[in-house]
């Protein structure tokens, strides 16, 4: 696993404490996948209810706060795949 991915998944894990209620997959270019689910966060490539692409800086910004998920979105920073309905929970869990 690469040192990006592990930041990732411990920054995951402590905003997102028990896990989630859902699937969702965050798909970090260049880099790997992260599954987040009811048990947690784990580095995985599995079907989810929503996938999120984007660079390793816009998910660094959104992970420590200083990029607005949603703001990414519109601005084409991070791309949504499946659930439009669990991509917005999920932003609300991790704002």
């Amino acid at each position: 696993m690469s040192d990006i991915l592990d930041h990732a998944i411990k920054a995951l894990s402590e905003k997102l404490g028990d896990g989630y209620d859902g699937t969702a997959k965050f798909q970090i270019e260049g880099e790997g996948s992260i599954m987040v689910d009811s048990d947690g966060v784990r580095e995985g490539d599995d079907e989810a209810d929503v996938t999120m692409i984007a660079s390793v800086d816009t998910f660094r910004g959104i992970l420590d706060g200083s990029v607005n998920p949603t703001m990414a979105f519109m601005s084409g920073n991070l791309k949504i795949e499946g659930s439009m309905g669990a991509a917005m929970k999920l932003g609300s869990a991790l704002s």
